[in-house]
């Protein structure tokens, strides 16, 4: 099969390779149908991520067929219609059992295109498959199922969730990348009184006011506001960048909530001098995509509109073509891209 293979800090080559093969027997193996880039594939091109070792194929994100199935996998068959989830959870260890399968300790958690190969290929091994699919309904597109891979549950649980938003809430996402806006929408859902968005993109920012932000800004003034009354009692760091964290704790009001979503490869300033009087909350996390079942109802009957998150479509031997237009979103316009079998 073709698939893109990592060799080291900012090289990938789009390759012949072996098919993947059933190794335990909860695999499936699944063909790829649609599948992404994340910012997470871009903090591995840089580096950012050491455990990723050269020789390994990319990509954690992806809907397909499944076309083999291991002897202990009980909810599939071949022929299945699934999203494959961005983490892998074994069902079975105690995070697992809390619904945490980003913390799996069983052998999954974020090893999709990171520790094993990944979803950037024509089929994919998918562990623990009964717990780390999820069937797709054939009325769902492709480009709306992909989302559900990754990009909305990671808004949901990390964003929305972890940040409490509630009725009424002022909540500010710092960052306007696919997570940033996915969070816009989803917190919409929350009627929360102003969700604002900033960012250094002006397209960006365009499009969270086409996603429901009621203000998009470049940091500035509104946010020097906000730090001095009233405050926002939800940020979220969608950035993954050190100035994106230090402008949240600016940002929230005091017993506000700060959650972080953005991958961060850098050492972030924390400035508990300023913080340490304000009962501020700062949440992390991993996610778990025990979401998505949930998100995909409300995607798939219209209460979830969140097509607009799909920019740019390639088919699947443009894989590194794909790769350049999204790395330079914030030229390009690129949001989330999607490439497709042919």
């Amino acid at each position: 099969m073709r698939a893109l293979v990592y060799h080291g800090p900012e090289q990938t080559s789009w390759d012949t390779v072996p098919d993947p093969a059933i190794e335990e027997a909860s695999d499936a193996i699944v063909r790829v149908d649609a599948t992404t880039v994340c910012g997470s594939d871009l903090h591995i091109l840089r580096g950012d991520l050491p455990e990723v070792k050269p020789g390994t194929v990319l990509g954690h994100e992806a809907v397909g067929e499944v076309v083999e199935v291991g002897s202990d996998v009980h909810d599939l068959r071949p022929g299945n219609q699934v999203i494959v989830s961005s983490v892998s959870a074994c069902g079975h260890c105690r995070a697992c059992r809390d619904t945490m399968g980003g913390q799996c300790r069983g052998g999954g958690g974020w090893i999709l295109g990171s520790l094993i190969n990944g979803t950037q290929a024509e089929f994919v091994r998918v562990p623990f498959a009964d717990y780390s699919t999820h069937r797709r309904p054939s009325a769902l597109a492709l480009d709306d199922a992909v989302l559900l891979a990754e990009v909305l549950p990671t808004a949901y649980e990390v964003g929305v969730r972890n940040g409490h938003v509630g009725p009424g809430d002022i909540v500010v996402v710092v960052g306007a990348g696919p997570v940033g806006l996915a969070t816009v929408a989803i917190a919409r859902l929350y009627s929360p009184r102003r969700i604002i968005v900033v960012d250094l993109s002006t397209a960006r920012l365009e499009a969270a006011v086409r996603l429901g932000a009621d203000a998009a800004e470049l940091p500035g003034q509104m946010i020097a506001d906000l730090s001095e009354e009233p405050g926002a009692d939800v940020v979220v760091e969608a950035s993954g960048e050190p100035e994106g964290f230090v402008l949240c704790t600016r940002a929230v009001r005091t017993g506000g909530h700060i959650a972080n979503i953005g991958t961060h490869g850098k050492p972030v300033t924390l400035h508990l001098e300023s913080l340490w009087r304000k009962n501020v909350t700062i949440s992390t996390g991993q996610v778990d995509t025990s979401s998505t079942p949930w998100l995909l109802e409300l995607v798939r009957f219209g209460r979830l509109p969140v097509s607009q998150l799909v920019t740019h479509t390639f088919g699947l031997d443009r894989m590194e073509d794909a790769y350049e237009v999204f790395s330079h979103g914030t030229t390009t316009g690129a949001l989330k891209v999607v490439l497709h079998r042919e």
